[in-house]
């Protein structure tokens, strides 16, 4: 059974590999050129890792491959037409390794935010003493949109702050330390009305793009902080900019765009109420790295063995 795996992983891959699944041969390609691979023809399945672009031209050539592995959370821009016309294609993601960065990253700016913390570094600077009044984000409402890995893990780490939490998904299951699980039109304008925070966690498909307009921004608190960790074009980000030149929003912490790298001459870099990053809240972490390499060997030991893989993506629906 062989499995190709870009060359800038495959090092790191080979020997643990061999642990999981004694009886797959790794064969190694290089993801941004158009190379063949001696053996591709017997290969099964293939990994993508981050910004790998050649996957989509292999799952073309490779005529046996069955299943796509990515090393992202996001799948909108590895399904790609060639994935999704590929018959009988099982394509697995790697969201459950970013809800630790990620969660993390959000409690960082949330406490940023409500501690007042740039300010004190500001004073630190200007060598003032003076006190700042602060707030607690014990009692706060944080209101979660999309109840993936990573929404689940924002909802634990909040409501360990004794936050309440509001969460958003397709269907109302109960999720953990989600205190009201939400759905559907009426159940968002909800979430935004009641929020003190409102994360956006979602998978960008053809149902969620530009979710939050204008209508639904001018439905939230005139208090509230919006933080955007998924996909840029989740928001209608010049009905975002306008709230927030109008004073109708406390601000914004964004970590993703419309479009990336954000341009130089956009407003959101000067705005005093938000905060910007390079699309950069998984924080390239030590732990990150082992735990998406973890993730794709247990399912390669569970592909090898037959067995029902993890993190399956729905490739109608887009997540």
């Amino acid at each position: 059974m062989k499995i190709l795996v870009p060359d800038s992983i495959y090092a790191e891959l080979i020997a643990p590999a061999l642990e999981y699944a004694p009886e797959v041969q790794l064969l190694a390609y290089k993801e941004n050129e158009d190379a063949p691979i001696v053996g591709q023809d017997q290969a099964v399945g293939i990994l993508r890792w981050i910004t790998g672009k050649d996957y989509a031209r292999l799952i073309t050539d490779c005529p046996q491959i069955r299943w796509l592995h990515t090393a992202s959370a996001g799948v909108d821009h590895v399904l790609t037409p060639e994935i999704k016309a590929k018959t009988g294609l099982t394509v697995t993601d790697s969201g459950p390794a970013f809800e630790i960065a990620i969660s993390e990253f959000v409690l960082a700016w949330m406490l940023l935010i409500t501690r007042r913390l740039p300010e004190l570094m500001a004073n630190q600077r200007e060598r003032t003493w003076s006190s700042v009044q602060q707030k607690e984000l014990f009692g706060q409402t944080i209101g979660i949109i999309g109840l993936g890995p990573i929404g689940r893990g924002i909802a634990v780490r909040c409501k360990a702050f004794g936050m309440r939490t509001l969460g958003l998904r397709r269907s109302s299951i109960a999720v953990e330390s989600v205190d009201e699980v939400l759905t559907g039109e009426v159940g968002l304008r909800r979430l935004l009305a009641e929020s003190d925070f409102v994360v956006l966690a979602a998978a960008l498909t053809g149902e969620t793009r530009t979710l939050l307009g204008a209508r639904e921004l001018a439905a939230l608190k005139p208090s509230a902080w919006l933080i955007n960790i998924a996909r840029g074009g989740l928001i209608d980000e010049l009905a975002l900019i306008t709230a927030l030149q109008s004073g109708k929003l406390g601000g914004a912490c964004l970590d993703v765009f419309a479009k990336e790298p954000l341009p130089d001459d956009s407003p959101l870099w000067e705005m005093p109420n938000v905060y910007v990053a390079p699309h950069n809240s998984f924080g390239w972490t030590t732990g990150l790295h082992e735990r998406q390499k973890t993730l794709f060997l247990k399912n390669l030991e569970r592909f090898a063995r037959g067995e029902t893989l993890e993190s399956v993506v729905d490739i109608v629906r887009g997540y």
